[in-house]
């Protein structure tokens, strides 16, 4: 396990956070902030560079955790959680509607985080492991 693998995760972890945050803060903070809204924050570009972001992170950190413990399910957890960011971005809320498109990427952010939680902990516990193995 390297520390790219460790600090991609906790990158990761961190764009999953502030992907729930955006989606589920943003409509108060612009009430309360109402000139943040000359920002543009709520519009499609921002949803692609997170993506941008996140993809390439999830699968090196996943993938370089994954090769280390063995614990596949949280490739395919992360996997899963990046695809329903992607069609949360490509169905977007003309397709489903603000809610179902919010729905579906803080699910998709959620999976994602788990899984870079859960690969997190792992190293770790590698890491920290006094065995031979």
């Amino acid at each position: 396990m390297s520390k790219g693998q460790e600090i991609t995760d906790k990158f990761s972890i961190g764009l999953s956070m502030l992907c729930a945050i955006h989606c589920l803060a943003l409509p108060l903070i612009l009430i309360l902030l109402p000139s943040l809204a000359a920002l543009h924050l709520d519009n499609d570009a921002f949803h692609t560079w997170m993506l941008v972001a996140v993809i390439p992170t999830s699968i090196y950190a996943l993938t370089m955790g994954c090769k280390g413990h063995q614990r596949y399910r949280l490739l395919f957890l992360g996997a899963l959680g990046l695809i329903l960011l992607i069609l949360a971005l490509l169905l977007g809320h003309e397709t489903m509607g603000e809610s179902g498109e919010k729905s579906l990427t803080i699910l998709g952010a959620t999976f994602v985080f788990l899984a870079h939680w859960k690969n997190f902990r792992l190293y770790q516990r590698h890491k920290n492991c006094c065995c031979s193995s």
